[in-house]
This record gives structure tokens, sequence and C-alpha cells, in this order.
């Protein structure tokens, strides 16, 4: 499976490239197009009763004249409905010239229950509200619930960005080409596609290779070859130490999810760092997971120095202050010792909140050398405590906020949410699009930090280790269902995590 996702620019330069490399030419690609588009319908509503094809002046609308061409050919009956003629001598213009159908205006699209739109206006080109006639043809569709077949995207979805600009057609299937874009997967966008299909239009891996792209779909085929798998000989430490702060008395509960995620996700050993007056409370709950009085920075290193844990949860049920800016910063001062390295720590919640008013003293301290990684899970309110500039910033999209903050931060950012956006400072980001509804629940994120450090304390680079956290987490709530609390998460992970142990072994064995 190819991960790699293009910006709208890098989809165009795709297309420059294959034509500069022949023998394809900017006509053959747009007829492959328009015939990927053609057999979806043709597959997918065999009875309908008439298909109104929409074209702009465009190359989308140019991929609509073939559809329509394809179409009529197959004694379908088309009604092609065109903004105006596309410019003379473009492919486009090509295109239109070799269809049978000939085009109506758009400003007089009407159509009847029972027949079928194909959306080839504007594609994920759009960088403008939708307006005027394509705007009415939106309210023309949706009006009568008409199966949409958008070709690249949705008309009035920002390919860049996901958002709705204006008004949007609500698509059944999108057909898209060579690579998904980003408003296949952010949302609003992603609710608006339908079922994605991705098509080969002759345009090569090797000429995507040429942009380097640094956007990439969160999938297992990005980051399994680095999934842990514990060798014959290992032992529990071997197999790495995860410390988990947790809050007082009224607020522990939230620090044990993470405790266990740590270790379901494979950390060999697992200890809650507790303060004094919470041990008992810790301890009635407690079995497998390792528990430890910490009320000050030196039990802390205390800690780190006897038991060399590789990697830390801090925030969940914490509390927001000075204490908590104190842990994490002493954990990041701990990246290099004689006896070993703290790895990695994960910031979340309440370890986020704290650093509202002082973030430089946060980032310059993930910033020095030999510091642990460090890995920040916002929601989208954290994210807006934590970067306040770059979430006020409309011009950006999730996306490129994630890139931007992860950037300014030195640290691995989980721009959390239902399309979770995880960037990391050197310009790669993934894009995740199997978030469902059921993690919406109170202490779904605390099990999510504590995988990502249980992945950590297994060796595991920080960027595919919260890429592998955020895909799986969201796999096993999707699987789960209905009913999902955050106490189910920790062992709706075994199935999950079994089969990706299986197919690394599959891949180690080839």
């Amino acid at each position: 499976m190819s991960n790699e996702i293009l910006s709208p620019a890098e989809m165009a330069e795709a297309d420059r490239l294959t034509i500069s490399a022949g023998p394809r030419d900017g006509i053959g690609l747009m007829r492959n197009a328009g015939a990927a588009v053609a057999a979806v319908v043709l597959a997918h509503f065999p009875a309908a009763r008439r298909v109104h094809v929409l074209c702009g002046t465009g190359n989308n609308g140019g991929d609509g004249y073939v559809v329509a061409r394809i179409l009529g050919d197959s004694a379908v009956d088309v009604l092609l409905w065109a903004s105006s003629s596309p410019k003379a001598g473009s492919d486009a213009a090509l295109a239109a010239s070799e269809c049978q159908v000939r085009p109506r205006p758009l400003s007089e699209f009407a159509a009847e229950t029972g027949s079928v739109v194909v959306d080839a206006l504007y594609g994920a080109g759009l960088s403008k509200p939708l307006s005027g006639d394509a705007a009415r043809a939106v309210e023309v569709a949706t009006e009568l619930n008409l199966p949409v077949v958008a070709v690249d995207l949705p008309s009035g979805v920002s390919g860049e960005s996901g958002q709705i600009l204006g008004q949007a057609f609500r698509a059944r299937f999108t057909v898209t080409f060579a690579r998904k874009k980003p408003g296949h997967l952010l949302l609003p966008g992603r609710g608006m596609c339908g079922e994605l299909v991705l098509a080969d239009i002759g345009i090569g891996d090797e000429i995507v290779a040429q942009l380097e792209p640094r956007t990439f779909e969160n999938a297992p085929s990005l980051w399994l070859e680095s999934f842990p798998i514990p060798a014959v000989d290992t032992h529990k430490y071997r197999r790495g130490h995860v410390g988990v702060f947790s809050g007082g008395p009224p607020a522990t509960g939230a620090a044990r999810l993470s405790a266990l995620a740590a270790a379901r996700s494979g950390a060999g050993a697992v200890t809650v760092l507790s303060p004094a007056n919470a041990v008992q409370v810790n301890a009635a709950h407690l079995t497998s997971i390792m528990l430890k009085k910490a009320d000050s920075i030196g039990d802390v290193k205390d800690f780190i120095g006897g038991r060399r844990p590789s990697a830390f949860v801090l925030g969940p049920g914490f509390g927001v202050g000075e204490k908590t800016r104190d842990f994490a910063l002493g954990v990041l001062a701990n990246g290099e010792r004689q006896d070993g390295r703290v790895d990695g720590l994960v910031l979340d919640a309440d370890g986020i909140s704290s650093f509202r008013d002082t973030p430089k003293v946060l980032f310059e301290a993930a910033r020095r050398p030999n510091a642990p990684a460090l890995v920040l899970t916002p929601h989208e309110g954290e994210f807006a405590r934590l970067f306040a500039d770059i979430a006020g910033d409309k011009n950006l999209s999730k996306l490129a906020k994630a890139r931007a903050a992860a950037a300014g931060a030195g640290a691995i950012v989980v721009y959390k949410g239902a399309d979770t956006v995880i960037a990391a400072p050197d310009g790669r980001a993934a894009i995740s699009g199997n978030g469902g509804p059921w993690l919406a629940t109170a202490g779904s994120g605390d099990v999510l930090s504590g995988i990502i450090a249980g992945f950590l304390a297994q060796g595991m680079p920080a960027f595919e280790a919260a890429c592998a956290a955020v895909w799986i987490h969201a796999e096993a709530g999707s699987r789960f269902g209905p009913g999902l609390i955050a106490e189910d998460l920790p062992l709706a992970l075994v199935p999950v995590l079994r089969e990706l142990a299986e197919c690394r072994n599959e891949v180690t064995a080839r």
C-alpha cells in the first residue's frame, strides 16, 4: 500500500512530471481518469434513470466530458451541464470535442428523482467558496437526495484542508487518482467523500517518489517495520520500563488507565509514581503494575537513577501547576546518564495545560542535546493553550497547524480528533483516517498516552510510536463499537496487537 498523501499542488506536479517523462500525455491521463469514474457509475448505478454530468472549465471538467462520452457509448441516458467552455487548446477542450453529448448551461441544471449526478466541476483545486450556478447545483442535488459520484474531491471541499468552502456536494463515491489528498482524510471533508476509490491512471510510483512527499496516511505499512517484537531471550526490563505519574486521591484513575495501556502495548515493566497521600488508593487497584511514592523532583530523580525507566507519561489527572512543570523539565533533563537514558516523555492533559503561560521553557528543554523525545498529545482546546498563535491562524489547515507546532516545539505533536494528525519536527506528518465516534469517551486519551509510552519504552522511534499508537487505539475502539468506555480499551488492544505481531513476523521472515 502507498501511504503518501499529495497536496493539490503536488498532484499537479505529478501530472506534469508524468507528461514530461512520456509516453502518456495530458489527454491520455484525462481519458484514464474519466474511464475510472465511468466504471464506478456503471458498476454501482446500473439502474439509474439518468446520469447528469456537471463539468467545470478545467481538467476536472475535462474528466467529466470523458465520463459523459463513455456513459453515452454504453447506452446510458446522459445529460451534460457545463459552466462554460474549456479554454481553447487545453486537454479539457480536446476531451469536450471528443464527447458526443452536447453540453447545456449549468445555470439551467435540473434533475429528477432516480437520477445520478457526476460532479466534475472543481475537484481538489478549489480555493474559494462555491458560488453561483455551482452552488445552486449542490442545492438541487441535495434537495432531491441524489447520489453523487465526485471526480477527485466533492466540489466545495478544499483539497488542502478538508474545509467546506461555502457549501459542497455530499458524495456517495469519490474517485481520486494516484494518491489521496489531505481533504480526503481531514474533517469535515472526509465526511463528504462517501466511499473513496483510488484509481491508477498511469502516474507511477517513481513519479511520486520524485516529489519526496512528507505527508502520509497513518496505516500499519507506515510503521510496521519498527513495530516491536520481543526476542526469544528477552526479559521484562529489556522490553522497557514506563513510569506514569499519578494525581492525588480524587484523580488517580487516569494514571492507572495509562499504566495498564503501557503494559498491554508491550512494556515489560510499568510503575505508577504516586503522591504519598494517594499510594493506598492506587495500591487497592493495581496488581501487575508497580507502585512508588513520588512527591518531589528528588523522588523522581531517585526513581530514574535506581530503576532506569525509558519512558514516562505525565499529565493525566495530575493537576495543573508548578509541580507538573518541575516534573516534566526534570524528566527532560535526564536524557543521558551513565547508567542509561530516558528515551521519551509523553505529555498530555494537565501536563500540556501547565505550560500554557511558559511554552518556550518546555520547547527549549525539548531541544537540548540528548533530551528525551517529547510527545505532546493535545486535543483542540489543549492545542490552543500551548500554541495560541498557530491555533488562531484561520488560514492554516489542521495538518499545517500540527506541522508548525511540531517544528516550533521540537516535539512530536499528536493533534487529536477523529482526524488525528501526527507531526514531527522534521516535517513528516501522518493523517489518521480510521478514527471513529466510540473513542469520544472520558479516559480514552489517557489510554492513548500509555500506548505511546509503551512503544517508546520498547525502542520504537517517537514518530512511528505515536503513529502506531493512534492507529491501534482507533482500531481497537472501532472494533469494540457501541458501549465502549475507557476501561475496555486496554483489553480491546489485544487482538489488534496480536494481528500486527503476526504481520510483523511475516515481514521479517521474507
